[in-house]
């Protein structure tokens, strides 16, 4: 049962002094793990974000349909920023622009400043990667073939606002669960995989390997026995901290670095079906769903805006506000061909850490996710912020 505000921190402290110390997530997707500081101790600082002013003849061009593809994806969201000081009167003068591509560079760069994203070393490549939303075959009731569940939100997953304590981890959550009077620390995935949880099961997948790849993508759809598609989100998350399973791989012997895509660790479990729940047991995190209506729109990232294929990217909220618009130069993962244009930052992952990152969301369905299995590029992003507004700091400037 879901305890008061008060109980829950009187709970928490309780559990700092016996030092359980419980990982914290922010927004869905899956996030990087916090440690919550002890009363003793401050909270860590995190690393001023650098940002290099540019001008607009600095970015590469990009053609007219992905300046018009990015910008619309990011006025979609305008609805979200219309409480926040700095992008409100920008997107109120942006609803008026007609989509002609020459008005919309005209609009961006007459109200927009670009500002070149670095890293702490002052270098101004990062990692760009991918996602997409899959489709996987399943039932709504268990069958001889459908034996993985996909789980909802636990009865007895208690969720503490760190900020009730420390205002400074606005937004920050630890999950755990009450053992006695004791909050503990929620069973990691290995244990879930093998053990279960009190909690409604939305849908049965065939092959625990889908669902694992449907918690690292947060999202996706269960095809039915009948045709029809069930669509399903990220809900919450156990708490654990988040570890790549190809990194297990790796340390394992089983791939090279250079290897490690969604192809291959699927190829490998496919190879060494033995070994499963091994891999799956070396990422503690676990992911609940929620169903989605039927009619809703494109999978919902972060920001709870449906995200629009190839035009919504997830990015790191410390760098980049959820809502801002980027200008992303990289390559595609199929042609090398340039890959240059505005995205809107609309998610956030527990991968996607630092100040040049970016993760691409390419869309729906098999050929999305082989783009998105293959995306590992170097780039370099802008931040496109309104001119004379004072530039965000530590992701105070995301949406209300």
């Amino acid at each position: 049962m879901t305890q008061p505000c008060n109980r829950r921190s009187a709970l928490l402290l309780a559990s700092i002094a016996l030092g359980a110390l419980l990982a914290a997530c922010t927004t869905p997707p899956v996030q990087p793990p916090t440690q919550p500081p002890t009363a003793s101790t401050p909270a860590a600082t995190t690393p001023p974000v650098k940002y290099q002013t540019a001008q607009w003849a600095d970015l590469p061009g990009a053609s007219d349909t992905d300046v018009l593809g990015g910008f619309n994806a990011w006025r979609a969201g305008c609805q979200k920023l219309s409480r926040n000081a700095v992008w409100a009167p920008v997107c109120t003068d942006a609803a008026q622009v007609p989509q002609d591509p020459g008005a919309v560079r005209s609009f961006m760069q007459n109200r927009l400043q670009p500002w070149a994203l670095q890293n702490p070393d002052g270098s101004q490549n990062g990692l760009i990667t991918g996602y997409y939303e899959p489709i996987y075959p399943g039932s709504q009731s268990k069958t001889s073939k459908a034996t993985i569940p996909v789980f909802g939100v636990p009865d007895d997953l208690i969720i503490v606002a760190l900020d009730d304590l420390y205002p400074e981890l606005k937004g920050k959550r630890v999950r755990g669960k009450l053992v006695g009077r004791k909050l503990v620390p929620y069973p990691d995935a290995a244990t879930i995989n093998d053990k279960g949880v009190t909690a409604p099961v939305l849908a049965w997948l065939q092959d625990p390997m889908d669902l694992q790849f449907l918690q690292i993508q947060g999202s996706g759809r269960v095809r039915l026995p009948d045709g029809s598609q069930l669509r399903i989100a990220y809900a919450d998350q156990n708490g654990r901290p988040y570890k790549p399973i190809g990194r297990w791989l790796v340390e394992q012997g089983q791939l090279k670095s250079g290897e490690v895509s969604m192809q291959a660790i699927r190829a490998w479990a496919t190879a060494n079906p033995q070994r499963i729940p091994d891999l799956l047991g070396s990422n503690p995190s676990y992911v609940f769903f929620r169903t989605l209506p039927p009619s809703s729109e494109g999978p919902q990232g972060a920001m709870g805006v449906p995200l629009t294929a190839e035009y919504s990217t997830a990015i790191d909220p410390r760098a980049v506000p959820l809502g801002s618009l980027v200008w992303l130069a990289s390559t595609r993962p199929d042609n090398r061909q340039p890959l240059n244009r505005p995205l809107a930052a609309q998610d956030t992952g527990g991968a996607i850490a630092g100040t040049v990152r970016a993760d691409l969301f390419w869309g729906t369905g098999d050929a999305a996710g082989e783009l998105a299995g293959r995306t590992k590029q170097q780039g370099r992003i802008w931040l496109l912020w309104p001119k004379n507004a004072p530039l965000p700091g530590a992701g105070n400037m995301a949406p209300q």
